[in-house]
């Protein structure tokens, strides 16, 4: 029967699409505007347009949601570090210092979501991905250590792992906490980090026996 002017018609019921891929999105934006104490699903769940209800249809908890943020960040941590060391060709010490390149790249452009990464309160929402995602990245490293240092004894090239990351990353964690830098310019900053790398990776290389 054809409608008359009186007659309203019938809504077409609200679709929203990727709500879980829109809600990961929102929640990263929200994470890197701040922080994690400012993160709350309700506000998730607003910025992708929906009721403060929906979220749960994909994630039971706010601990779920920032456990696949963080799951993400790693995977594009590792995809940085790679990106980077694929520069440096076939030398092993340019490889190190490129990997490292991409770890801080990737830091100061995601901050927050960096810090969410490395939190000891991810304990409390570690799942199988996650856990993968940061062994990927952990994995990768010390793939670059095998390579710089191939005829190393095991030992040598774990310290060696250890004192490579912990160099990269205390570097840049200092830096984004402003404890260095201050005032500095960021040309300056990014020749200071990498000399920091390239005094890393010689010192790797000496302590594997391989000579100068």
């Amino acid at each position: 029967m054809p409608e008359t002017q009186n007659e309203t018609p019938k809504k077409a019921p609200y679709h929203h699409g990727d709500l879980r891929e829109s809600l990961i999105l929102a929640g990263r934006r929200l994470l890197e505007e701040r922080g994690l104490s400012g993160f709350t699903l309700r506000e998730c769940a607003r910025r992708a347009e929906v009721s403060h209800a929906a979220p749960a249809h994909h994630f039971a908890s706010i601990d779920v949601l920032l456990a696949e943020i963080a799951t993400r960040g790693f995977g594009e941590l590792t995809a940085a570090m790679a990106s980077e060391g694929k520069r440096a060709a076939a030398d092993p010490a340019a490889r190190l210092i490129g990997q490292g390149v991409g770890y801080m790249a990737f830091a100061a452009g995601n901050p927050m979501l960096f810090r969410l990464m490395f939190n000891r309160e991810t304990d409390r929402f570690e799942t199988p991905a996650l856990a993968a995602a940061a062994k990927a990245a952990r994995e990768l490293h010390f793939a670059a250590i095998e390579a710089a240092i191939p005829h190393a004894p095991r030992e040598i090239k774990v310290r060696t792992s250890d004192f490579a990351w912990a160099t990269v990353h205390g570097f840049i964690t200092l830096l984004l906490e402003r404890q260095i830098g201050e005032g500095e310019s960021s040309r300056t900053l990014n020749a200071r980090g990498l000399a920091i790398l390239a005094d890393m990776a010689e010192t790797v290389m000496r302590a594997g026996g391989v000579p100068d």
